[in-house]
């Protein structure tokens, strides 16, 4: 497929990327829309949380959000409320460790994981007749390379990809060396520490915290955790094997990928122009403006990416309204 001329339109006096990316979370989500939380057991003894708002349709979105987020970011919360009212029954999870509990197990959740997304779909699909995936940024990868690496679930009709860097490597670089981006990687890194000395406390003795506050890269950070946690020899191969690039042209169903070409946690590496046209499944919309899951849109405001993921499901045949109301 060709790369899609996006219907996102920014407001002439906010259409950087930094803008973009820090307005929506200031901005009001709305009131609550009462979530069922449900503990999942995984297979190998952990768990993660699932926040349902169900209302009895035939038809499930699965939502997955993205660093250190969770299944209540503002982003996530904003995307189903369009969902739940155009029709869908939504179902938002928050990774091992990102529910407001430290999980069971010495590893946590990290940018390839997508065998957790494996067990949620294959848990969450019965009684429903489709599934669909939207996966934000860090989620974006995984739900890609989900659908990528191995056969998806046979109830996954669709999916969205918002802000996805599809190229680890490429984004930590741009993030550990973007001057501009400063504030996000201390941000980010912030909140990882925490959840090392918070493991380092539940399993004495077996987490080395020396010097772990004076960690202020992606590459260190993965180098000495991320990456020995979860298998991997170090941050390069750990970003190699998790990146979902390389499954890209083996999506079997109808997908979207939106990443902004001014968002400042993406590089060149996250708009795979090629892959795109040369697939019949990958649409690859890639907006001027946007930002990083940011999208305020001079028409609908923050409503845009849920609007427009209703739009492409539409168009996928896994829905009924298309209107950008």
């Amino acid at each position: 497929m060709p790369v899609i001329e996006s219907s996102f339109e920014a407001v002439w006096c906010l259409r950087n990327g930094h803008v973009q990316t820090v307005l929506p979370a200031l901005l009001p989500v709305g009131t609550s829309l009462g979530v069922k939380r449900e503990r999942m057991e995984l297979m190998d003894g952990d768990f993660v949380d699932l926040d349902w708002l169900r209302g009895g349709k035939g038809r499930l979105v699965i939502l997955s959000h993205g660093l250190e987020g969770s299944s209540e970011a503002v982003y996530i919360r904003k995307v189903a409320r369009v969902l739940l009212a155009r029709g869908w029954d939504v179902m938002a999870w928050s990774y091992r460790g990102c529910g407001g509990e430290v999980n069971r197990l010495k590893r946590s959740y990290h940018s390839g994981e997508s065998d957790d997304l494996r067990q949620v779909v294959a848990h969450a699909a019965g009684g429903y007749d489709g599934v669909a995936l939207v996966g934000f940024s860090l989620g974006g990868n995984i739900s890609l390379k989900y659908l990528g690496e191995a056969e998806p679930h046979s109830k996954v009709k669709a999916a969205v990809a918002i802000s996805a860097p599809v190229d680890l490597a490429a984004s930590a670089r741009v993030l550990d060396q973007r001057r501009g981006n400063r504030i996000y990687l201390k941000r980010f890194l912030k909140s990882l520490i925490a959840k090392i000395e918070a493991k380092a406390l539940k399993f004495p003795g077996e987490f080395d915290t020396l010097g772990l506050r004076d960690i202020r890269s992606f590459q260190e950070f993965d180098d000495r955790y991320t990456a020995p946690l979860h298998g991997f020899a170090d941050a390069a191969e750990y970003w190699a094997k998790s990146s979902s690039l390389q499954f890209l042209h083996k999506i079997k169903v109808p997908t979207l990928l939106v990443n902004a070409r001014n968002d400042p946690f993406l590089s060149d590496e996250s708009f795979p122009v090629e892959v795109a046209e040369g697939s019949r499944w990958l649409h690859l919309e890639a907006p001027a403006s946007g930002g990083h899951v940011g999208f305020v849109d001079r028409r609908v405001g923050t409503r845009w990416m849920g609007q427009r993921v209703v739009e492409f499901f539409w168009a996928a045949d896994f829905g009924q309204e298309s209107s950008m109301d």
